[in-house]
């Protein structure tokens, strides 16, 4: 099968073709040279914000399903320029959205639990969305272009994606692991409640959704548990045998340029039972976790 990834220079983009490699022709899309290693795939430079080459590359690739992973996903940046937020958000979307409804093929396009306000969660698929935010409106904005214009798509939602993978952008996970290893503290929002995604594993459940079976609308595809921000820091630090400081700190006390939700989490039963790749306990994705950084020749 013909399989497009985009935002494949991302966590759980890279992910999924590392997963397809092999197994399907694969089109890798991303914004500047690919980041990826050397694999089974054809790297295609597409910006998702120009309105025109994400879609043209779709089409000539002839893609029957696509996996839309690639946004905008810096929270603040987002808010400071929100013309951004919408162009690559929204309109990089919709460039995926016409191009699948053109071909006829099957769309999964990744969203975030940053659709809720945080006021009441974890939060079901059948919840009302309520963003705040650049980053958190255009998000919601994507997910309404993507189920309005394709016929067979699905939305999958994913938080605090992160990836021990060797090569992969920072996360708060690996800036755990990196500052306990140098003997800094940590700062963690000790109010901020979040469901966390292991990036392999968020695109297996993501692909299997797109590949293997028909659901539409919408589906949470994160862990299974849901913590605070300091609890997440000491589980990291407990697998990976660290000591050192983590100090709690209060959002309110943070000038941040974007508004983050605080009693936040998805509920992940609906995947749990439709998937064969099932949302990880918090412990096993740490477990799994902790391998992917010994790849990189310097685990604790």
């Amino acid at each position: 099968m013909r399989v497009a990834v985009t935002g494949a220079n991302g966590l759980l983009g890279g992910a999924a073709v590392a997963h397809l490699a092999g197994r399907h022709e694969v089109l890798a899309l991303g914004r500047g040279p690919g980041r990826l290693p050397p694999g089974a795939y054809v790297w295609r430079d597409a910006d998702l914000g120009d309105g025109r080459s994400v879609e043209e590359a779709l089409r000539e690739f002839r893609a029957e399903a696509v996996l839309h992973a690639g946004a905008a996903t810096d929270v603040d940046g987002c808010e400071r320029d929100p013309d951004l937020a919408w162009r690559v958000n929204v309109g990089g979307s919709e460039q995926v959205a016409r191009a699948c409804r053109a071909l006829g093929a099957r769309l999964v396009a990744v969203s975030t639990d940053y659709v809720f306000d945080g006021a009441a969660g974890p939060y079901s698929e059948e919840d009302v969305p309520n963003p705040k935010g650049a980053y958190a409106r255009s998000k919601r904005c994507g997910e309404e272009a993507a189920l309005l214009l394709v016929p067979d798509c699905a939305v999958a939602r994913v938080a605090v994606v992160y990836s021990g993978r060797p090569g992969a952008k920072a996360t708060f996970a690996t800036q755990v692991v990196e500052k306990l290893s140098r003997g800094e503290p940590v700062k963690a929002f000790c109010d901020q409640h979040v469901s966390t995604t292991l990036a392999a594993n968020g695109a297996a459940m993501c692909l299997e959704l797109l590949l293997e079976t028909s659901y539409r609308g919408v589906l949470h595809t994160s862990d299974a548990e849901v913590v605070d921000r300091v609890e997440f820091a000491r589980r990291v630090a407990r697998e990976f045998g660290l000591a050192g400081e983590i100090v709690p700190v209060k959002t309110a006390d943070v000038k941040l340029p974007a508004p983050r939700p605080l009693k936040g989490g998805l509920r992940v039963d609906r995947a749990a039972a439709l998937l064969r790749n099932k949302p990880l306990r918090l412990d096993e994705a740490l477990a799994r976790f902790h391998q992917e950084w010994s790849l990189r020749g310097r685990a604790p």
